[in-house]
């Protein structure tokens, strides 16, 4: 599926698929598609749980302004047969410490959103000195077990939904921090997300379920920008002090009245707090 025409040409910010910067990186354990546009700074985009780089499209194209980015699919995002071969984070962090030795950048800016976030943080952990900045959105220090999070794992992981299912479309509603009408912008998030095989989403819920990183974090080394939306339903206040305080030099930049899809919400206040952290 596709977003809608309307929507994408009324922000313009489309993102190709069939662009000339689309391309294939073989890794040891998959291969992985590559999206790359922008020349500049290099900056590696990590997604979410679902959705893959297509989710990371209008913030792709405004980070690409100013900079060289990269935006690839995780293990399990194009191939959900990849599951039949065991992996947790750790396995993901690897793939991405591949990916940038094989694409030759040295020390580039690592931004991860949401489960994309857990794997930036562990790569800044475990090669500290292989990064020039990190930026992360919609993570904590730990996993969060509220009741949003113990019904969408369930659910996932033991019910096979269809395509356009209203429960989980419900869940995703709660993402953006506020009732979000059935609109243009709706159907790009619900339609891209789907795009994620289930199996792969109850998958990276489980690799998340016993993360805590507290005691972990002290060894990261770059500048870090942790981007805070004030209506993150998946992160308490708690876990991400927690994640402030442990990092020796992080920066924390709240986004009022967003949700935890402030990356496709508000991508324009996320490019505007990374460009003012970058030139700092």
């Amino acid at each position: 599926m596709k977003a809608t025409a309307n929507w994408l040409n009324a922000t313009n910010r489309r993102y190709l698929a069939g662009s000339r910067s689309s391309a294939f990186v073989h890794l040891g354990k998959y291969t992985a598609e590559l999206h790359a546009s922008g020349t500049g700074s290099p900056v590696v985009l990590l997604p979410g749980l679902g959705g893959g780089f297509g989710l990371l499209g209008p913030l792709a194209r405004s980070l690409a302004n100013h900079h060289h980015v990269f935006a690839y699919q995780l293990r399990g995002e194009n191939d959900c047969f990849v599951l039949r071969h065991p992996f947790d984070l750790d396995d993901l962090v690897d793939d991405l410490a591949e990916l940038i030795d094989t694409l030759k950048l040295e020390n580039p800016t690592i931004m991860g959103l949401s489960f994309g976030g857990i794997i930036a943080l562990k790569y800044a952990i475990r090669f500290p000195y292989r990064l020039d900045r990190l930026i992360v959105q919609g993570v904590g220090a730990r996993y969060e077990r509220g009741l949003i999070q113990q019904i969408a794992s369930t659910v996932l992981s033991r019910f096979p939904l269809p395509e356009d299912s209203p429960f989980v479309n419900q869940f995703f509603n709660l993402l953006f921090g506020g009732r979000q009408k059935r609109d243009s912008l709706f159907e790009f998030v619900t339609q891209q997300i789907w795009q994620t095989d289930q199996s792969v989403m109850a998958h990276r819920f489980r690799l998340v379920e016993d993360l805590d990183i507290e005691a972990d974090l002290h060894r990261i080394k770059a500048p870090t920008l942790v981007l805070a939306a004030e209506r993150d339903v998946l992160v308490s206040p708690r876990s991400l002090a927690s994640l402030c305080d442990a990092i020796p030099n992080a920066t924390l930049a709240r986004l009022p009245s967003c949700g935890h899809l402030a990356f496709v919400t508000r991508p324009e206040l996320i490019v505007s707090q990374v460009e003012r952290f970058l030139e700092s």
